[in-house]
């Protein structure tokens, strides 16, 4: 980069700050550039970029149970984490401060995948953006036991006369799991914005507008007769004859949990939970921005979406990302 010089008194110096007075107030100028053959340079400000995301990890695993026995526990959403101004983040916390990356380095992205249903289902995996980790959702419990500490935690298994609760949640990332509802009801999946507390239903998620749509990610999934809470979560079941539900792709919701309700379930069967959806990793810079993905991440770029932005989606795998200007 150029440096940049102000003539003053016959001689010049290097300038190290520059200001604008606009309406009567003076502003620092970062970053600035000069056009030359159609082609933009900068030659003055810091090698920084600032960087918006939302990432979220891969939901848990929704839990199970054996013939004639209480449910499993919903799956847990993965952690919830975001910087957009105004938004919410995890755990209804306010958004995190700005993340000014430097251009031309090299950062890890991972797009943590769901967890598996079962007996007892299992964590989902952390996505990763930078400095940047948001924790997989906890796997729900299996009948009579507690459920997974993860981003929102798992929901506990059914009945069975103990003192099972559902997993922790991690701070400004996602709600505890519920305690078992009551029964045979085992307890609903944690979401990023809701603790069911007490309820077979999954905590609801967040929505975020970073793409210039609200939409809502993050649900926690449900058990036995409940539903998975908004943003993703897997509903849960209490028939042999349905399936739980998954977590939706790419919004970190938890797998639903299963349970019993009706006579045709047959006899000596055991059956587990769903599947928790995989998470997301969302970059909004502006539009003199671009990035680069290494192999093995899969991303789309929408430029028209938020007027000066451009917004990356990287939806699955594991590699880096680079900034520079366009």
């Amino acid at each position: 980069m150029a440096s940049t010089h102000i003539k003053s008194g016959g001689s010049w110096s290097e300038a190290n700050e520059i200001y604008i007075k606009q309406s009567g107030i003076w502003e620092e100028v970062t970053t600035a550039w000069y056009k030359s053959g159609g082609t933009w340079s900068r030659v003055f400000g810091n090698d920084k970029v600032d960087v918006e995301y939302l990432v979220v990890a891969g939901g848990g695993g929704g839990g199970g149970h054996a013939d004639g026995d209480p449910s499993g526990g919903g799956g847990g959403a993965g952690g919830y984490r975001t910087n957009v101004s105004g938004q919410t983040s995890g755990q209804n916390s306010t958004a995190e401060a700005a993340l000014s990356l430097t251009i031309g380095t090299s950062y890890n992205v991972t797009v943590g995948g769901g967890g598996s249903g079962g007996s007892t289902g299992s964590n989902g995996s952390n996505s990763i953006f930078a400095t940047i980790t948001s924790t997989g959702g906890g796997g729900g419990a299996y009948q009579s036991q507690s459920g997974n500490t993860g981003g929102s935690g798992g929901g506990a298994g059914g009945a069975g006369g103990g003192s099972q609760t559902g997993g922790s949640g991690t701070a400004n990332q996602g709600h505890d799991g519920a305690n078992p509802a009551g029964g045979n009801s085992g307890g609903g999946g944690g979401g990023a914005g809701e603790d069911p507390v007490t309820s077979s239903s999954g905590g609801d998620g967040l929505s975020n507008n970073i793409t210039g749509t609200a939409v809502f990610r993050g649900g926690g999934g449900g058990t036995y007769t409940g539903s998975g809470g908004t943003g993703g979560g897997g509903d849960g079941t209490a028939n042999w004859g349905v399936a739980p539900g998954a977590g939706t792709v790419n919004t970190g919701g938890g797998g639903g949990g299963a349970g019993k309700t009706n006579s045709t379930f047959p006899n000596s069967q055991t059956r587990g939970g769903a599947s928790g959806g995989s998470g997301i990793v969302i970059i909004r810079v502006p539009n003199l921005i671009n990035a680069t993905f290494s192999a093995g991440l899969t991303s789309t770029l929408d430029s028209s979406s938020v007027t000066g932005y451009n917004i990356y989606a990287v939806t699955a795998g594991t590699g880096t990302v680079s900034f520079a200007y366009a």
